[in-house]
């Protein structure tokens, strides 16, 4: 056998293995690399499975040294376009399935070659109540992969291990409360400030795919560029019902969340997100605050209390739990049962504690009795007032 006859049959068995790990729904990613043609100034080009209402796709993203270009293709149209690039323009390809990745090989000159090697699995996440863990679906590898969280091949980046650790802590905490709510199957949840949207990616993963619930879920966020971005990549891993809108917390209208989350809030933007909770009567309110300004600039005890202000950093830590335990109090006094626990070792961010709220009784007006301690916290360290105050309560007319 020729050296070009034998090029194409490696080829062909190249592809033929794309193709069965396709319909078989293992494939995970195609990388397409060392340019061999001048006439393009391409780097590489990564593939990947994409689900759109108008079906299974495959998602082209061309690498350029100034740009990217995406291009979805149908299932054949894709494939096709795949041997063409192998035959015109790359002479590489390592294709990755969730059990096998495979290096192709095709120089312009000398013989093919194919190699093989079983894939260890790199990415988990830990699931309802009882911890199990399950395999990564297609479509969680393709978000952690977009959102700079692993690679194109599902492994975890070196830099990122941090962050899937706190994306897995947050879905296992959050889960059984959403389990035990007692709120129906079909959940509209809202998203406060929602940025990169990680937490927002995996809760909605969690949700619709291990606790086979419906969710419709909104990110609001002002910043224009990332609502874009991340409005492409719940299109691109087909995530129908996650969408994101451009709007800031206090001022973007909602009506009726199940649930709410705000997730590492700036300031005061905590309790924007929290009163907007309470005013739409939410039924869950999960919050990571961020940041505690605003009291540590009101607080000036003049009691005992004063010797702790006295050092910056211990002020600095008092300010953050009146602030938080403030908050709480207030959601308790809407009828929400709250809890506060820490979200994230301390090793990953000092920005580590979860507010949790269920509502359990529907109340127009706050109970008494947890303002009269909200009161007491004041008086003690010399607070004037609460944002949040500003925002339920002792809202002027």
């Amino acid at each position: 056998m020729g050296a070009s006859t034998y090029n194409q049959a490696i080829k062909k068995q190249f592809l033929e293995i794309l193709k069965l790990s396709i319909e078989d729904q293992t494939f995970v990613s195609l990388v397409l690399m060392n340019n061999k043609n001048a006439d393009i100034d391409i780097k590489k080009l990564s593939i990947r499975p994409i689900s759109l209402k108008r079906g299974k796709l495959l998602n082209f993203v061309s690498r350029f040294p100034s740009n990217d270009i995406t291009k979805n293709y149908s299932i054949d149209i894709g494939v096709k376009n795949v041997a063409e690039l192998l035959e015109v323009t790359f002479s590489q390809g390592a294709l990755s399935t969730f059990h096998t990745e495979y290096f192709f090989a095709y120089p312009e000159k000398g013989k093919s070659k194919l190699k093989r090697k079983e894939r260890k699995q790199t990415l988990s996440i830990k699931t309802g109540i009882n911890n199990q863990k399950r395999s990564p679906s297609d479509q969680r590898l393709h978000y952690l992969f977009a959102l700079g969280i692993a690679d194109e091949n599902g492994t975890t980046l070196k830099n990122k291990h941090a962050k899937l650790r706190q994306i897995n802590k947050f879905v296992e905490i959050i889960s059984p409360i959403i389990v035990k709510s007692g709120l129906g199957k079909t959940l509209n949840i809202v998203d406060m400030g929602s940025g990169k949207a990680y937490l927002s990616f995996a809760l909605y993963d969690h949700i619709k795919n291990n606790l086979d619930y419906i969710p419709h879920m909104t990110g609001v966020e002002l910043r224009s560029d990332l609502v874009s971005a991340c409005n492409d990549i719940a299109a691109n891993v087909g995530f129908e019902n996650l969408s994101f809108r451009e709007g800031n917390i206090e001022t973007t209208y909602i009506t009726n969340p199940d649930i709410l989350i705000a997730l590492h809030a700036c300031n005061t933007a905590t309790d924007d997100a929290i009163a907007k909770g309470i005013h739409t009567n939410a039924k869950m309110i999960i919050c990571s605050p961020c940041c505690h300004k605003h009291i540590r600039k009101k607080m000036s005890p003049t009691t005992e209390i004063a010797s702790i202000t006295q050092f910056g950093i211990l002020k600095e830590r008092q300010a953050e739990i009146v602030t938080d335990t403030i908050r709480a109090l207030i959601l308790k006094a809407y009828g929400y049962k709250t809890n506060v626990i820490e979200f994230i070792t301390t090793d990953h961010t000092a920005k580590n504690l979860l507010i949790t709220a269920v509502k359990e009784s529907d109340l127009s007006d706050p109970l008494q009795n947890y303002i009269e301690e909200i009161t007491a916290l004041k008086k003690l360290f010399g607070i004037s007032e609460h944002h949040l105050e500003k925002l339920t309560y002792n809202r002027k007319p």
